[in-house]
């Protein structure tokens, strides 16, 4: 994992998935794509899914097939398509069996400041990356990455996602890119999760993922390492988190215009 950290901090990067794992076609289907988008425009990619959502708006929601099913899954798609993999990690305890397989564990982030999971995360050897609170102002991700580093691990990633000011809405201040770097971490933007409307559907989330390309654009121009997006192949009928995904089939298109982006920023 030291080869995926590295490259991280020298070049740009992108993590892509659906939400959650709804079933084995649909990961393998939007992986294959998005292993031979990454192939084609050499970008270095990591596959995003989540066998558990356990911060849902209500308890209905669709979570996900849970941490047994959902790692099998997140295993061939590493066999078939040899990208590394990103998923979540909820509680302590599953740090070091997610470790076997993600080759990044992911702090969701109402739970970044949570010391036991952290450190658990840490001590799998893995990438970790931590999502910024939404609650948090970004230099109080400091403290965060010092409780991963005190537990011997210096492989980490940032993650800004949008800041909440109540009433169903996120803001992203782009400052929070450099002020997090300060820290010697690469950082992410999550431009599909900031636009998300928390709970705007009364039930469920609500999005605007037609904005998704301005953010993503937008982080890249301010100099940011990686870009997060949630992407699926149908959208409309997600089960998680749709409102605020890009279609499947609108990634090439992005990431062309972001690698363009990343390569003006280094000329």
């Amino acid at each position: 994992m030291a080869d995926l950290y590295q490259a991280s901090r020298s070049g740009p990067f992108i993590l892509a998935g659906p939400c959650a794992i709804e079933s084995r076609e649909i990961v393998l289907q939007t992986a294959g794509t998005l292993a031979e988008l990454a192939a084609k425009l050499d970008i270095p990619l990591v596959f995003k899914s989540s066998f558990d959502k356990a911060n849902r708006t209500s308890v209905t929601s669709f979570r996900g097939p849970g941490m047994e099913k959902g790692l099998e899954i997140l295993a061939e798609v590493k066999r078939t398509t040899g990208l590394p993999v990103v998923t979540d990690i909820h509680h302590p305890e599953q740090a070091a069996p997610v470790g076997e397989v993600a080759d990044v564990l992911q702090i969701p982030a109402f739970l970044c400041r949570q010391t036991d999971l952290l450190v658990a995360a840490a001590k799998t050897g893995r990438v970790i990356n931590i999502k910024k609170g939404q609650f948090l102002a970004p230099w109080d991700m400091k403290n965060a990455v010092e409780k991963v580093r005190a537990s011997g691990n210096e492989q980490v990633w940032l993650t800004e996602r949008g800041s909440t000011y109540g009433y169903n809405n996120l803001v992203v201040d782009m400052r929070s890119i450099p002020q997090m770097q300060g820290f010697d971490v690469p950082v992410v933007m999550d431009a599909t999760h900031s636009v998300q409307l928390p709970g705007g559907l009364g039930g469920m989330s609500d999005g605007q993922r037609e904005y998704v390309p301005v953010l993503a654009s937008a982080a890249v121009a301010a100099g940011v390492n990686g870009v997060f997006m949630e992407v699926h192949p149908d959208p409309d009928k997600a089960l998680c988190d749709g409102p605020n995904s890009l279609p499947l089939d609108k990634v090439e298109p992005l990431l062309i215009r972001l690698k363009a982006l990343w390569e003006l920023n280094r000329a």
